[in-house]
């Protein structure tokens, strides 16, 4: 994950932290039980959606990117070092290898269930830049978590191929 200050995952975790992270404050408490049961419509009409979308440069055409990244990030509250795929996976892992395929080979809105469940299982813990990036680049993320989720590094430019 990358340190740049203005990278879209840190551009996230930043909003993540003012408007989500702090839950033992009731308007963090609020607005992530919003984006949790929200239908896509209603989480874009939250103004701290929008704030988001302003910081990242997305408009109507990413919207379906955005509220999937707002209501994952509503399920994650606390904040870890480690991606969600090393969390789910590893020697022992929390989320069983059938599972974990099913999660890289779903779409819409079977893959936000199955994402939301996933963040569950991880105990609502990872690293929130590296969640909100590889939301924002799914399909590139994809391979990547397949590394992390079996312990093991994706060499990057063997993943830049293998993506192409």
């Amino acid at each position: 994950m990358s340190d740049d200050p203005k990278s879209p995952g840190a551009i996230a975790r930043g909003w993540w932290r003012a408007n989500l992270g702090a839950r033992e404050s009731a308007a963090a408490r609020a607005l992530a039980a919003r984006l949790r049961r929200a239908a896509p419509m209603a989480a874009l009409c939250e103004p701290a959606v929008m704030e988001l979308a302003r910081a990242l440069h997305m408009g109507p055409g990413k919207a379906d990117s955005l509220v999937r990244l707002v209501c994952l990030l509503a399920e994650v509250r606390e904040e870890d070092a480690a991606t969600l795929a090393r969390r789910l996976g590893g020697s022992d892992p929390t989320m069983s290898p059938l599972r974990f395929q099913r999660l890289m080979r779903a779409e819409g809105d079977e893959l936000i269930a199955l994402l939301r469940r996933a963040v569950g299982m991880a105990d609502r813990r990872c690293n929130v830049a590296a969640l909100a990036q590889d939301l924002l680049y799914w399909e590139e993320a994809r391979p990547r978590w397949c590394f992390h989720y079996f312990g093991a590094d994706a060499p990057r430019d063997d993943l830049k191929e293998s993506v192409k």
